[in-house]
């Protein structure tokens, strides 16, 4: 899709390794690449930018061909380090993403490529859907919509056990507590949950409201809370960080909440934490392979509640990424730090 009709001007294979190597853009026109299967970010930047241009693939197939005259790329899931070979303009990444685990972060480097990240734009959307996933357990929403498809009426229930539960009083430990994770203590806290966070700084003066511990005290505190969540990137230190230890270290009534990334988790470990009904179920929003594969064993558990990493997902996604888009492209023009510059 082009937004006007000029022409990018050419740039040579020296101007182009000289702009990257010093870090900048030059004043030229550039051509925005958007690559993602379902966000319209081309229509969004044309309703409120005439001297850009920009054009908009729905797959990796459909970008090669334009990847040429690319100097600015936004892609998240659709990234491939082929895509390095093809684009020879390429100098700025900007992912519409908070994660950036699947670039090569010494490969772009070398190639003198910038890369940004939108961390901290779906931090409301993101806590909120962790809470709502709590909720569900709490008052027992999955088990509703599964008797609701039989069309099966639940009479009043004898067992206390077995009745829905509420959250005042309950202990949420947070694995992780930058933006999002912050965000949902301070809503947990609201609705009368005690919380303990895990985090490597140390709590400041003004986070007395909870207790914060460090990453390696976690299975110290694993056997106390009633939920546990994850909302930690993914990092050489938090691969895997939640393995068959760690859910056997979990109260039997405990549930499982994630909502940062899949390899966060042993998935084997889990889904056998689940059938043995070692913890009281999960809430899962990602995976190691996505989508889940139809045979995850994981979709048959009536005590799993399963979202297609949708936690993020919000109707005002793509005027909130141009908007970051806009603000770091003035910044890459004057030659200043991009926000949540990664390299």
């Amino acid at each position: 899709m082009s937004i006007n009709a000029a022409a990018i001007r050419s740039e040579n294979a020296a101007a182009t390794n000289s702009a990257r190597t010093a870090g900048h853009v030059t004043n030229a026109d550039h051509l925005i690449h958007f690559l993602h299967p379902a966000y319209d970010f081309a229509a969004e930047l044309s309703t409120r930018q005439a001297d850009l241009r920009c054009v908009q693939s729905r797959s990796f197939a459909e970008a090669l061909p334009k990847m040429a005259e690319t100097d600015i790329l936004v892609v998240s899931s659709l990234w491939t380090s082929e895509i390095l070979a093809k684009a020879p303009k390429l100098k700025w990444i900007q992912s519409p993403g908070a994660g950036y685990d699947q670039f090569d972060l010494a490969q772009l480097k070398a190639a003198g490529i910038k890369l940004s990240h939108a961390s901290g734009l779906n931090a409301n959307a993101v806590s909120e859907h962790a809470l709502a996933l709590i909720l569900t357990f709490t008052r027992q929403l999955h088990l509703a919509r599964d008797r609701q498809r039989r069309a099966e009426w639940r009479g009043m229930i004898r067992s206390r056990a077995q009745r829905e539960s509420e959250l005042k009083g309950k202990l949420l430990l947070i694995v992780g507590l930058g933006g999002i994770g912050m965000r949902i203590a301070q809503s947990a806290r609201w609705l009368g949950m005690n919380v303990v966070g895990v985090r490597r700084r140390p709590p400041t003066p003004s986070e007395t409201q909870m207790r914060i511990v460090p990453p390696a005290q976690l299975h110290s505190v694993l056997p106390e809370p009633d939920f546990v969540v994850l909302a930690c990137p993914l990092t050489p230190e938090t691969r895997n960080l939640m393995g068959a230890r760690e859910f056997g270290l979990m109260k039997q009534s405990a549930v499982f909440v994630n909502i940062s990334r899949g390899a966060c988790v042993d998935q084997a470990a889990l889904t056998e934490a689940l059938a043995r009904r070692a913890i009281a179920g999960a809430a899962l929003d990602c995976f190691v392979d996505e989508p889940l594969p139809a045979s995850s064993p994981l979709w048959a558990f009536e005590n799993v509640v399963i979202t297609p990493h949708s936690a993020g997902e919000r109707q005002n996604h793509e005027t909130e990424v141009i908007d970051l888009l806009l603000d770091n492209l003035q910044r890459l023009r004057n030659g200043d730090e991009l926000r949540n510059q990664v390299i």
